[in-house]
């Protein structure tokens, strides 16, 4: 197979025109086919034919990429502005800067101040006034005839607080009583008898046995008078018993006692709040290192957060608080976990107010005074 000259320049030709022209879109190009009538009867066709043009449908257009954002043709000033040095803050905002400076100065110093004066003080939320309530009951049975208290009432030392019917008493006295003038009488006699018998016995009259047993017979009935004597200041006893009173100042709580009513003897009346009452504040054991009876102590009552009474220490509970209740933690497990206890402090109010109810389990914010130093805040407050 061979190839003429014509056809060798138009191959030639057609592989220049793609050379130079290597981004023409395809359907730019047109297909071309050069044949060569064949010389003879063996020789076969050479076609040399471009590439088949890409047919593209109707709806496709064709998407042209939008020009750079930014102006690319000078590259030498964006390198310049970006090697600039950018201003600082303090020049960029001068009245933010100024205004920063001027409002931490006090904030600092207020925080300064504030952690010197809170360094002189322990303080615990977890405080409440205790008292030691206790349970009005008769000594003996009997129906009710009188109560002449109310609920929540405030009573002085001695204050009846109910009756008791007290005939039944009135008369065991009465029999006591009589008893006890009849012994005295005998013994009264047995006495007479033996001065005689003596007198008697002197004069040989008599044996000494004689003298002998009425001196037992006079031992006996003084016994005897005794006895009765005693059972008459029982009697007596019984019988003011009958009137229930108070054995200190106090306010009557949760009555129960009502008249007609049968109480039998140690049947809770009503509970009884003594004035005598005390704070006792649960501190942290971390927080007794510098805790001392009689440090001064400022209390604030939640019911009463206009006041504030003054107090002071009496004394720190030895031991933990769980270590004397009812059921005791027990720490030797495997599963323990160490945690920071509440040891309980007693602490008394100098100045208790007499206007208002306080009474057990009321709330109490406890700080206690353990740096008797004046704080930074406190020689301020005293120079200004």
């Amino acid at each position: 197979m061979s190839f003429d000259a014509k056809d060798r320049e138009s191959a030639e030709q057609l592989l220049l025109e793609r050379m130079e022209a290597p981004s023409a879109p395809p359907s730019a190009r047109q297909a071309r086919v050069i044949d060569r009538p064949p010389t003879q009867a063996g020789d076969t066709a050479v076609r040399a034919r471009a590439p088949v043009p890409q047919e593209h449908p109707a709806q496709e257009r064709h998407v042209t990429d939008s020009p750079p954002l930014h102006d690319d043709g000078q590259p030498g000033e964006d390198a310049a502005h970006d090697a600039e040095p950018r201003a600082g803050f303090l020049r960029r905002h001068p009245f933010v800067a100024a205004f920063g400076f001027a409002l931490a100065i006090p904030v600092v110093a207020g925080g300064y101040l504030y952690w010197d004066n809170a360094g002189h003080f322990e303080s615990t939320d977890d405080s409440f006034i205790a008292a030691r309530q206790l349970a009005i009951q008769p000594k003996v049975a009997g129906y009710i005839t009188a109560v002449p208290v109310t609920d929540n009432q405030h009573v002085a030392a001695g204050a009846v607080i109910a009756r008791i019917n007290d005939r039944d008493y009135v008369v065991a006295l009465d029999q006591a009583e009589a008893q006890l003038a009849h012994d005295q009488a005998v013994l009264e006699q047995a006495h007479k008898d033996l001065g005689r018998y003596q007198f008697l016995s002197s004069r040989n009259s008599i044996a000494q046995q004689q003298v002998d047993d009425q001196t037992f017979l006079v031992a006996q009935d003084k016994a005897t008078v005794a006895l009765d004597q005693a059972k008459v200041d029982a009697a007596k006893l019984n019988l003011s018993y009958t009137t229930v009173t108070a054995a200190q100042a106090g306010r009557v709580v949760s009555l129960s006692a009502a008249v007609g009513q049968y109480a039998q003897a140690g049947t809770t009346l009503t509970m009884f709040v003594p004035d005598e009452v005390w704070v006792t504040a649960n501190f942290k054991e971390t927080q007794l290192d510098a805790m001392r009876p009689g440090q001064p102590v400022t209390l604030t009552i939640d019911a009463y957060p206009e006041r504030t009474i003054r107090g002071h220490v009496a004394s720190v509970q030895s031991g933990s608080g769980p270590a004397f209740s009812l059921l005791p933690p027990e720490n030797a497990t495997g599963n323990w976990v160490k945690i920071v206890q509440r040891v309980p402090v007693k602490i008394i109010m100098d100045d208790p107010p007499t206007d208002v109810a306080l009474g057990p389990g009321m709330s109490v914010e406890t700080s206690v005074r353990i740096n008797p130093s004046p704080s930074l805040y406190e020689r301020l407050r005293s120079w200004l």
